[in-house]
């Protein structure tokens, strides 16, 4: 299917970050369960959480390493597809699947309040940065060099989604006392995080041709393909004409299915974050006014005990 079947099983499943992303589900299983009361103030973690964690490493693992990460060098909706799962699906999951008590073990060493990390923390800061590397990535230029230098590929990578993570911390911030923004302000702030990736996702959508040449130029695309595939990859032009020989559409109408799926995507987590935090809102309101209209029963009754 898509031409996965002429790649061998180490090129589509990468085995060595496979059992590198086993390894932390299983030790985050042992982390929250029978080594839990090795943590000051741990408490059980829900399933919810716990699928919620493993579910993120798996997609983490198919985008960055799995069949997903082959096809994104062979058709651009793929890599659009796995851009969004990563660094718009992925951060705000694996936030909510690790508990508040495991966060405060991790962030416990002093440095972490050093002023430079609290600046880098200003949610104006860890926006603009995501917004900035995604942006930057997706000029043509750019993004051609970055897929063909493989280890500025991967820097660029981690640098991206630490920066995807910092971003979605101040909308599901787990810890209550160093959340940074009200509901109020968080609202704005994912309506902005949209807002501020559309000019990316329409400069690709509407481009009257084809943008990025590691999908177009069988030469730049073997030299990418290098990246996912074992051997000497020029050995695939002996084989495939390019990447169109992968793609059903053609590299316009791929690219704009790209597009539209990275922003489909962004709005339906975006909609989902609005809806969770809105709820969260209305909730701690409503418990508020609940207080409120509760304390005069309260002092009535204790006036009446004191009588």
């Amino acid at each position: 299917m898509w031409g996965l079947e002429y790649f061998s099983f180490s090129d589509l499943w990468s085995p060595m970050f496979m059992l590198f992303m086993m390894a932390v589900v299983v030790v985050y299983t042992f982390v929250v369960g029978p080594w839990r009361h090795r943590f000051a103030g741990s408490q059980s973690v829900s399933v919810l959480r716990q699928l919620s964690f493993i579910i993120s490493i798996v997609l983490l693992y198919l985008t960055q390493g799995g069949p997903l990460s082959l096809l994104g060098h062979l058709m651009f909706t793929f890599h659009m597809t796995n851009m969004a799962i990563a660094y718009i699906l992925v951060p705000p999951m694996l936030i909510y699947g690790i508990p508040d008590w495991l966060w405060r073990w991790m962030f416990q060493a002093g440095f972490w309040r050093l002023p430079v990390f609290r600046f880098i923390m200003n949610p104006i800061i860890s926006l603009a940065s995501f917004t900035l590397l995604f942006s930057i990535y997706h000029v043509p230029d750019n993004h051609d060099w970055i897929m063909t230098h493989f280890t500025v590929h991967r820097i660029y990578y981690i640098v991206l989604f630490i920066s995807a993570m910092m971003m979605w911390w101040h909308v599901y911030c787990p810890i209550r006392e160093w959340k940074r923004m009200s509901n109020l302000l968080t609202l704005g702030y994912i309506f902005m995080s949209g807002l501020l990736l559309t000019p990316a996702c329409v400069m690709i959508i509407f481009a009257s041709g084809p943008l990025f040449a590691v999908y177009n130029d069988p030469q730049v695309w073997v030299k990418a393909m290098g990246y996912c595939v074992s051997g000497n990859p020029a050995d695939l032009l002996s084989k495939f004409e390019g990447p169109s020989f992968f793609n059903l559409m053609s590299p316009r109408d791929d690219q704009q299915l790209g597009g539209i799926v990275m922003k489909l995507v962004q709005e339906f987590v975006n909609a989902a974050a609005l809806y969770a935090v809105f709820m969260q809102w209305y909730r701690r309101e409503r418990a508020r006014e609940d207080d409120d209209a509760l304390d005069p029963v309260a002092t009535s009754r204790l006036s009446a005990t004191e009588r």
